[in-house]
This record gives structure tokens, sequence and C-alpha cells, in this order.
């Protein structure tokens, strides 16, 4: 009784044999009324009524039938198609696309479980990659530490200060890769601990190139503030601070001596825009669509510790976003440049 054309058939043979049922009751007054026929004639007798309703009861029983389990099978077979792909995604096929077919419904219901089928082999992807990456970015300099005390303890090498503050510098990088992937994973799951108030962003951005300026100097970079009297907005303003700080390292870590680095930020009736622009390496179509994944360097040539944990600008992508706000970077090519904006809502 469970399957549909089961009960699409009892409905229909029911509705028909009401319907001739309701037939032969009306035959039946008939023939106990004196009334004479309508068209003048004897009236049938009541064994060939009695036989002619249950022809119509047996055709009534073969429609209901044939035609619920016709109704059944198309109705049920998208039904049967979404049954079969959910239990092949539960067993971790995630590649699993149903035909769209049968009503605008069904072909509405088949295009959103295909679009979460695609979300869920494209979360399996990140996800697989994200493990192969944090595993390889870990491995680093822990193979580092074991190593050098290795050595230390078989008298290879001896342990000075100067191998002491080697193994220091190696735990303080695992320290902020730590940290920053834990960052990362509560900003993606919408669970990252904002403290919202009124901030000037003026005097936060003055403190950022303030605290960075000594660095600039050090590099031959000239790093440069000009923003218009900006608003009070309601954000986090560690979170905000933290932002402009990865950006700017970032834009230090890929800017030449006498190169330029600009700070800027405006606003417009809905919005304010912080821009963070260099004249550093640049970034081509490549490396721009992918500059905002986790570890991803666009000099795969510089070393961790120079280069950061890769981590840094994924951060600023989801500290911006758990804002409402949107990130969006911008270059003219390799050796020309790029540009950073924040687009914040007021």
């Amino acid at each position: 009784m469970k399957r549909l054309w089961v009960r699409l058939s009892l409905m229909i043979s029911g509705v028909l044999f009401f319907m001739f049922f309701m037939q032969f009751v009306a035959i039946n007054l008939d023939q106990g009324s004196d009334k004479p026929d309508l068209d003048g004639g004897p009236q049938a007798p009541p064994a060939e009524i009695q036989r002619r309703l249950i022809e119509f009861m047996a055709f009534s029983i073969v429609v209901g039938i044939g035609g619920g389990f016709m109704i059944g099978r198309v109705i049920s077979a998208p039904i049967t198609d979404f049954v079969e792909a959910a239990h092949r995604i539960g067993k971790g096929e995630l590649n699993i696309h149903v035909p769209a077919r049968g009503s605008q419904e069904m072909i509405d219901l088949a295009a959103t479980f295909n679009k979460m089928s695609s979300d869920l082999q494209h979360a399996e992807t990140l996800r697989n990659n994200l493990m192969a990456d944090v595993a390889h970015e870990l491995r680093t300099p822990l193979t580092v530490l074991e190593g050098n005390l290795r050595a230390a303890l078989d008298k290879v090498v001896p342990l000075d200060e100067a191998e002491i503050a080697n193994l220091y510098g190696q735990t303080r990088h695992l320290t902020r890769l730590v940290n920053d992937l834990r960052e990362l994973a509560l900003a993606e799951a919408r669970q990252l601990h904002l403290e919202k108030q009124s901030t000037d962003l003026n005097s936060l951005l003055a403190d950022v190139v303030q605290a960075l300026e000594p660095l600039a100097l050090e590099k031959g970079v000239h790093l440069i503030s000009n923003s218009k009297q900006l608003p009070e907005i309601q954000v986090d303003g560690t979170r905000i601070r933290q932002v402009i700080f990865n950006l700017l390292s970032n834009a230090l870590r890929h800017t030449p001596q006498d190169g330029e680095i600009q700070v800027s930020g405006t606003y417009t009736a809905g919005e304010i825009i912080l821009s963070v622009k260099d004249s550093g390496d640049g970034l081509t179509p490549e490396q721009l669509s992918a500059v905002f994944d986790r570890f991803y360097r666009a000099d795969r040539s510089r070393s961790r510790e120079t280069g950061g944990t890769g981590l840094g600008l994924a951060i600023v992508k989801a500290i911006v976003e758990a804002h409402n706000g949107h990130v969006k970077a911008l270059s003219d090519g390799a050796g020309k440049g790029s540009q950073f904006l924040i687009y914040l809502p007021i």
C-alpha cells in the first residue's frame, strides 16, 4: 500500500466504482417506480442491468489499475531518480546528477538537487585540498624542528643562542599558522565573533600606517596615506585593523625598493571603500582568480618565512564578508602593481 501507483489505482477505481454504483442505485429506483421509460419503450430487464453494471465495475477496476500504474510510473519515476541519487551520494559518490524530467516542479527540484550535488563535490574537493595544504605547511617547520633537535641531541651542532633562535622562529611560524587556520575556519563557518562598535576609520588607517612605517623605511618603500574624511561606521575595529595590516604587509612583501604603496579611503551614500595600492610585482589574470585562496602564493619561490603562511588574503576576504562587505583585487599584469579594494556597507 506504500507504492504510489497502488494508491492511485485504488483512488481511480474507487471513483469509477462509486460513479457506476450511483448509476445502479438510480436505475433500481427507476425500476421500482411506475414511471414509463422516457423513450416510451419497455425498460431493460433487471438481469441486463445487472450484467452491464458488472461489466462497468470490471471496466472501472481495469481502468483504475492500468491508469493508476501509468500515472504512478510517470509521477514516481523522477522521485525514484532522486532516491537512487541520494543513496549514491550517501555512499560518497558526489558527482551524481539526476535528469530533469516530469512536471515543472520536478524539473526545478532536479536543478536544485544537481546544484546541491555540485556544491557538495566542490566542498569535498576544497576539504581534501585544505587537508593536503595543511599537512604540507605543517610538515616543513616540524621537519626543521625535528632535524635540528636531533642534531643537537647527537652533538652534531651546538645548541647555542643562534640555534635556539632558529627553533623559536619555527615554533612562532607554527603558532601563527594554527591561529590563522582557526580564524579562517571560524569566519567561513560564520562563527567569528565580531564586536561591532562605532569606529573612526581615519584613526584606524593612520595607526596601521604608523605601525608599518619603520618596516617600509627599512625596505626603502614609500608608504603614503591619502584618505578623505571618512564617517564613523559600525564594525569590529580590531578585525578591520587586521585586514588593513594584512593587506599592507602583503604589499610590502611584494613591493621592491623605491616602490610606493598608497592607502586611501573614500565613501559613497551606501558604502566605504578602502584601498591599498602598490607598485610591486603585480598579478596575472590567473593569479587574480586565486589570490584569495588558502595557502596561495603568487611568488612560489618565496619561503614560508618571507612569504607568510599563505592565509593572509584568505583571512582578509573572510573578515570583510563577515561584515557583509566584499573585497576585490585589481592588477594590469605582472610587474605593474596591484590594488586591493575593500567595500564596507554603511
